[in-house]
């Protein structure tokens, strides 16, 4: 029998008192109030109720890892990044993986598999794989219908998936921006039973109304917790904390700790907060993790006080999985690997553009934004070839289809704003294809095709310069640590740097240039794609 002494923090019965807690085989068997003085306190443990591990560059068990030292232990999981690559196979990694630490790890059947079929990806996932995944005990929800127009006019496809998840009884998760009134309660009605996606108050109000729950996001790409918190203390039942994306850097840094403090700190009732980090997420995706409960598994994490949050110790099912100021315990890193790479090295001829117009058509991206506008210019020309020229920060920018050879699709971009060297990548959102961009035609080929050889990860090449983080679980994770990919990271972010990119992050801007479902003109393996008028349209200007 194990024993726990500390200040337990009660939030299905709202109290607080001195406790000593008799854990047997992973349960808690008693709870006794104690007239003992404790400094410490004991709260249920944190779940991201929201996000794509993927995003993190990491496996599920060294996400798993990190996150128990933040006070994290569980995350419902979208593996929409890996399913978009290897399918049904890429879902099944990801468990399996998941199952090799004490973690709650709660994944869901990705519904937009791929997000539009007007560009390639490496799998489908129609309505009778989705049936297939929801009838599983391992698959605990319907991934977030980004389809919402497929929802409003009643998509065949969408309405199967939306019925199976009814039929087994599993919730839904949403994604749907700034929906009018009547559209977002068509959307609602359908059974879609949260969104991560709010702007406004006013909206995450509305879809409260409506039955759904609202998640307060605080992620890589987006964040709406200062928006949002109000609705902490005015509809705390109906809203979770999650991070949906978040690269290694941010997990080592605090995760969702930090929402936590920023809540307390601003004066919400302790209990509506931790109630939204953990019971809430709990509840409505039937989590069977503990609250502190006599019966309950033996989940919690011990905190200094109630004002830093500082992590003592997290416990999972009776097993300590962090203690401070104690060693890591190391990873077996042998796993098989997955991926899913077809494409063949491509030489200068293959980005050659010939000039047929007087002028072309430029995505001009922005600093913390995935919205491009469109630019036009005269191009530069050497050679019967158009090429970049970025004294002017026009950069050629090509797209790469990754599951079938030579597919390539060239284009110009301005914001980028290297003036030398090329980065490269095979993070390319939804699909995962290649995005590459450079200052010359001569540095666009040498890194990508530096990008083939090692089946996907991030490169920069400048000169004699390289760096590279290679991502061998489909092109999208390494087995190394969280500290590994962070210090990686930093030397390819400083490089960037060195060649002229004053983004705040290049790789996540440009990892966004080839999603075609995001306004207004992006560039997709197969050309340049016109979003406004949802149709590929041409490089040059008529």
């Amino acid at each position: 029998m194990k024993i726990k002494k500390g200040n337990l923090v009660d939030i299905v019965n709202d109290k607080i008192y001195p406790a000593v807690l008799y854990i047997e085989n992973g349960t808690i068997t008693k709870i006794e109030e104690s007239k003992e003085h404790f400094s410490s306190y004991l709260l249920p443990g944190i779940i991201d109720s929201h996000i794509h591990i993927e995003s993190t560059l990491l496996t599920p068990e060294h996400y798993a890892k990190e996150a128990v030292r933040h006070g994290v232990i569980g995350a419902v999981a979208d593996p929409h990044e890996i399913a978009n690559v290897l399918g049904i196979d890429g879902v099944d990694f990801m468990i399996s993986n998941g199952k090799r630490t004490p973690f709650y790890f709660c994944f869901g059947a990705p519904s937009c598999v791929p997000s539009t079929p007007l560009e390639p990806a490496g799998a489908e996932l129609g309505s009778n794989e989705i049936e297939q995944l929801l009838s599983r005990d391992d698959i605990h929800f319907l991934a977030e219908m980004m389809n919402y127009p497929g929802v409003i006019s009643e998509d065949k496809e969408v309405t199967s998936k939306l019925k199976s998840a009814k039929k087994h009884g599993k919730p839904v998760d949403g994604h749907a921006p700034m929906l009018n009134s009547a559209d977002v309660a068509i959307y609602a009605k359908a059974g879609i039973s949260t969104d991560h996606e709010c702007t406004t108050i006013e909206e995450a109000i509305e879809k409260i109304d409506l039955g759904m729950k609202v998640l307060i996001r605080e992620g890589s790409a987006a964040r709406n917790f200062d928006t949002l918190h109000p609705l902490i203390a005015s509809h705390p039942k109906q809203v979770m904390f999650c991070c949906d994306d978040m690269p290694a850097e941010t997990l080592l840094e605090g995760y969702l700790h930090g929402s936590l403090k920023k809540a307390i700190n601003l004066g919400y009732n302790l209990f509506d907060v931790l109630r939204a980090a953990s019971y809430n997420v709990a509840q409505h995706y039937n989590i069977p993790v503990g609250m502190i409960q006599k019966g309950d598994s033996a989940d919690f994490i011990e905190v200094n006080n109630l004002q830093d949050l500082e992590i003592i110790e997290t416990t999972i099912k009776g097993e300590q999985v962090y203690e401070r100021n104690t060693a890591p315990t190391p990873i077996n890193t042998t796993v098989k690997t997955i991926n899913r790479f077809d494409c063949e090295p491509i030489t200068l001829n293959d980005i050659r553009v010939k000039p047929t117009g007087k002028r072309i058509k430029v995505i001009d991206c922005v600093c913390g934004d995935l919205l491009t506008e469109t630019h036009l210019t005269e191009p530069k020309i050497t050679e019967e070839n158009i090429i970049s020229n970025p004294d002017e920060d026009i950069l050629k920018l090509v797209a790469i289809n990754r599951y079938c050879p030579k597919e390539i699709g060239v284009g110009f971009i301005r914001g980028i704003g290297i003036k030398s060297g090329a980065m490269a990548t095979s993070i390319s959102h939804d699909n995962h294809n290649l995005v590459v961009v450079g200052a010359s035609d001569e540095e666009i080929v040498k890194a990508t095709n530096i990008l083939i050889e090692n089946k996907g990860g991030m490169v920069v090449t400048n000169g004699d310069k390289t760096e590279i983080l290679s991502l061998e679980i489909a092109g999208l994770m390494t087995h190394r640590s969280a500290n590994d990919v962070a210090h990686i990271q930093e030397k390819i972010k400083e490089l960037v740097f060195e060649m002229g990119s004053e983004l705040e992050d290049p790789f996540l801007t440009l990892s966004f240039m080839s999603l075609i479902v995001i306004p207004k003109i992006k560039l997709s393996s197969k050309g340049l794609f016109d979003v406004e008028k949802f149709e590929f349209t041409s490089l040059f200007e008529k």
